[in-house]
């Protein structure tokens, strides 16, 4: 039976003494409300009878699925993530590239990049709220100057989720921006040099270096942002409180309503924790077919 170098043992001994303080403070402050929300999935719980037992085992997550409200909210979420992750990846990736050809004034862009990221999402709600304003808003103002017709951005069934999708484009793509930025900065140049020796040209550069290379760091972009967008909920309850109806009722604001609108505190936990199934699920599927990949080119 092999031992461990002394230093080997000391090392690890040192590395738990500086780690366990931080694990207890996550087991404490996330894991007891995390087995306490567990358990009110489980239960009879509601607001009316704030009682745990006896436990009713899936009874909760059963009555969620049976839902329909809870489909529309779920098709509702995976449209708007969708969409909203897209949009933001391919208008970071844009504004990264361009970025990465830039090299005076490059802090200066990075700091006005780092505006709207700083910002809570209650405070860009409230603000966006104000200009999208349909009678005094500044943004049917300006419509109104051009000759446009003013609209009820936040007011209308077909509008609100695009305009509630819109302000969070505008808020996150600067974190994608950052993380692809930093991703271009790392590349190495000697690949492009020997393609621009073999005559390749900007465009084959980039679709053939530059995507390829870039793909971890794009992926964690993504799956970030994916994970961000499915747990939406500031922006819901700030802007429309997920109407008008339910045109902008996403699943996180389903499970907020079940819980505290509809008093059933059980059904609430049942509905985000098939959320949270679902977000941990494309995150290991997405990994998954990443890895996939990078083993078939690397043979």
């Amino acid at each position: 039976m092999t031992q461990r170098p002394h230093g080997l043992d000391r090392g690890w001994k040192t590395g738990w003494a500086f780690s366990l303080p931080g694990l207890l403070t996550l087991a404490v402050v996330m894991g007891l409300p995390l087995v306490y929300a567990v358990l009110m999935s489980l239960s009879p719980m509601t607001l009316m009878r704030p009682v745990l037992l006896p436990l009713t085992g899936l009874e909760n997550y059963i009555r969620v699925l049976h839902n329909a409200q809870f489909w529309g909210s779920l098709w509702l979420t995976v449209k708007y993530s969708l969409v909203t992750v897209a949009a933001e990846f391919v208008i970071g990736l844009g504004i990264a590239l361009m970025l990465n050809a830039v090299v005076k004034t490059k802090p200066v862009y990075f700091a006005i990049l780092t505006i709207p990221m700083a910002m809570s999402p209650v405070s860009v709600a409230l603000i966006w709220r104000m200009l999208l304003q349909p009678n005094l808003g500044i943004v049917n103002h300006l419509m109104e100057t051009m000759g446009l017709p003013r609209l009820d951005w936040l007011g209308s069934s077909d509008m609100a989720l695009w305009s509630m999708a819109a302000i969070d484009i505008w808020q996150q793509t600067s974190f994608v921006v950052l993380i692809l930025a930093a991703g271009l900065a790392s590349l190495p140049r000697d690949p492009y040099e020997a393609a621009e020796v073999d005559g390749a040209g900007k465009l084959q550069q980039f679709w053939y270096l530059t995507l390829p290379m870039l793909r971890p760091v794009a992926a964690i972009a993504v799956i970030i942002q994916l994970i961000n967008e499915f747990r939406t909920y500031d922006l819901t309850y700030v802007l429309t409180k997920g109407g008008p109806g339910t045109s902008t009722e996403v699943l996180s604001f389903f499970a907020y309503r079940q819980a505290f609108l509809g008093l059933s505190l059980n059904e609430g936990s049942a509905a985000a924790f098939i959320l949270l199934l679902i977000v941990l699920a494309i995150t290991v599927l997405f990994f998954w077919v990443l890895e996939r990949k990078a083993a078939s080119v690397s043979i």
